[in-house]
């Protein structure tokens, strides 16, 4: 859009999105007294509802292990930046996603954690081109107060956009 625009031609590239989210306070009752593994499992089957965040950036939770976890976004228009592809912020929250789920995968019922660091490493910009794009989240390291993990965003034909490592605190489960 240029200042020389007619308010009709500023118009024309406007773009609208709705978005609805579920209550976070059902994820957590819902999670009350499972696992992260049976909060994980029950999130990816939909028998309960997706955390805001991961509503609002439109990511899906694919596949989940012991210390590992698959994400996948499609990059829409809406999630890009001022030079026509998607922002590393949504890449990075991607891959927080997925990290932080992996580590979530391994721990009992009273125990939940939080990312102390992330580290975030652009290799291709991503935009709508690329397609559906998959964060994969492995641990590397779980000791009795703090677990690292590994992550990469791919395409489907394998080609890396982006690879990450977090640090994750243990602390007590909300709710």
């Amino acid at each position: 859009m240029t200042p020389s625009q007619s308010p009709t031609e500023r118009q024309a590239v406007v773009r609208e999105r709705t978005f609805t989210w579920s209550d976070p306070r059902a994820f957590v009752a819902a999670g009350r007294g499972q696992s992260g593994r049976q909060i994980l499992d029950a999130l990816a089957a939909g028998r309960i509802p997706a955390p805001p965040a991961v509503e609002l950036v439109g990511i899906e939770l694919i596949a989940v292990g012991d210390g590992h976890v698959e994400m996948a976004l499609i990059p829409a228009e809406y999630m890009y930046n001022t030079i026509g592809c998607v922002h590393g912020g949504i890449l990075a929250t991607l891959l927080d996603s997925a990290m932080g789920c992996s580590v979530l995968s391994l721990l009992d019922a009273n125990t939940g954690h939080t990312t102390l660091d992330l580290h975030v490493n652009f290799v291709r910009a991503a935009t709508i081109d690329a397609g559906r794009l998959i964060a994969a989240g492995d641990v590397i390291h779980r000791g009795s107060r703090i677990a690292t993990a590994s992550g990469k965003v791919t395409d489907a034909d394998g080609r890396l956009y982006a690879h990450a490592t977090t640090t994750c605190l243990f602390t007590a489960r909300p709710g």
